[in-house]
Parts: structure tokens; C-alpha cells; sequence
């Protein structure tokens, strides 16, 4: 059975894949990570680069002893997937990048990075996570797997958003993505409003062996929104 690892993303955590278990644990053996800093690994120290914490996945996959795997990044996530693309080359089958781009300053996000930083000092960190969390669903706070999202991300702490924003503004892949040589499906939905249109198109036109698939009214989280059409979609990319 192929080992399929999920990356979440900025104020993510495993547990927000849990609704794909009982739909793909019988096709793949499923990793789901917790970044340091962020849900049940909120203890640990954080890390404020993105091949930093790439390095942390490639390391713990090896203590696992998956040798052969596929990815999954989402938003953050997805970021750091391409760093790992690029570091774990001979082991990679297929790639996803989700929800993300190819630059960590996020043009047309919801608002800036610097924004982020500053409303996260002055709010506090559960009160951050739970107003940027409410972006990530197309019905905010009255979206019905908001509470369980929101949950998730309150596990951060302020110095743990502090330096995942510091992370993302200070990382660029966009020059190296032609380098990027695995089957590769971007995946978005199409009203994202921390990802834009333009930045996916620069996934699916830069990577060599991109293929698009864009799911209409989804937000950020189009695997909690469309469950049955995201899985659909990873299964017919990932048929090997």
C-alpha cells in the first residue's frame, strides 16, 4: 500500500484530516504531521523557516521509515511540500499542492503578512486563530466544520503564528519550480481568499507536469467543504 503524508497549514494540524480516514485508509497508508508549534506538537519549538520545518517532516518520515511516499501540502503546508519536493527528490511519487502558492508573501491574501503579525500582538493568539480560521470556509464562523478548524488552530501559540508568518513572508519557490518534476495536481477552490487565482495559475503553468483542478464555492478548505469531490480528485491523481 503507497504511503500518502499530508503537510497542514499555517495554524493547521492533523486532526483536520480526520474526515478523510474512513474514505482513503483503504488505498493509502496515511501520515497526517503536526508542524512544531502548531496542534498536538504545540509544544515543541518553533521554527520560523520554511526548509526548516521541511527538514523536520524529511526527519521525521525517516524515523518512521517511510522511504516511498506521496505529498500533500495545503496552504503552509503546500509551501513546505515544495521544499521537500526538492530535498526528497528520489522519494517522492506524486505531489499536491493545495490551496497554496509559490510565494510566502501571498499576494491578494485577505490581508498582508505584516497585518497578520500586528492584529495577532494586539488580539492575542485565540482570538487570532479563531478569526483567520473563519476565512478559511466560504460561510466563516457559520460553516459547520468551523468549530473543529477553529479548535485546531486556538493550539497555537503566539510565538508559534508569529514565526509561521515570519516563515512565509521570508520564502520564495517560484524560481525553482521548474524543477519540480513529479506528476504534480494544484488543486483549488475557487473562492480562496488567502490564495489567489493568480497564484495558482503560477503552480499549474511553472510546474512541468502540472494538472489543474479547481472546485467551485470552496474556500481555503476544499477537503472539508466538498469532502466527497476532494477525494475524488487525490484518488484519480494519485492512481498509480
Amino acid at each position: 500500500m503507497r504511503t500518502l503524508v499530508f503537510v497542514h497549514g499555517f495554524m493547521g494540524g492533523s486532526a483536520q484530516w480526520d474526515c478523510l480516514r474512513p474514505r482513503l485508509s483503504d488505498k493509502f497508508d496515511l501520515i497526517t504531521v503536526d508542524l512544531p508549534g502548531f496542534g498536538a506538537n504545540s509544544h515543541l519549538p518553533v521554527l520560523d523557516r520554511i526548509d526548516g520545518f521541511a527538514d523536520w517532516v524529511i526527519a521525521e518520515l525517516r524515523a518512521k521509515g517511510i522511504e516511498r511516499y506521496h505529498l500533500l501540502g495545503h496552504s503552509m503546508g503546500g509551501m513546505i511540500a515544495q521544499e521537500i519536493a526538492r530535498k526528497d527528490v528520489g522519494r517522492i511519487d506524486r505531489l499536491v499542492l493545495y490551496a497554496t502558492g509559490s510565494v510566502g508573501i501571498i499576494p491578494g491574501r485577505f490581508e498582508t503578512i505584516s497585518e497578520s503579525k500586528a492584529r495577532a500582538q494586539a488580539d492575542g493568539a485565540q482570538a487570532t486563530a479563531r478569526r483567520i480560521s473563519a476565512t478559511w470556509f466560504l460561510e466563516n464562523e457559520a460553516a459547520s466544520e468551523y468549530d473543529s478548524c477553529s479548535k485546531i488552530a486556538t493550539q497555537a501559540s503566539l510565538p508559534a503564528i508569529l514565526a509561521g508568518l515570519d516563515a512565509m513572508e521570508g520564502w520564495s519557490g517560484k524560481d525553482a519550480l521548474s524543477k519540480l518534476e513529479f506528476e504534480t495536481l494544484v488543486l483549488w477552490g475557487d473562492k480562496d481568499r488567502t490564495y489567489s487565482w493568480e497564484q495558482t495559475q503560477i503552480l499549474w503553468s511553472q510546474i512541468p507536469k502540472a494538472n489543474l483542478a479547481v472546485v467551485p464555492g470552496c474556500a481555503h478548505a476544499v477537503h472539508l467543504e466538498k469532502t466527497d469531490l476532494f477525494v475524488s480528485l487525490l484518488i484519480d491523481h494519485l492512481a498509480v
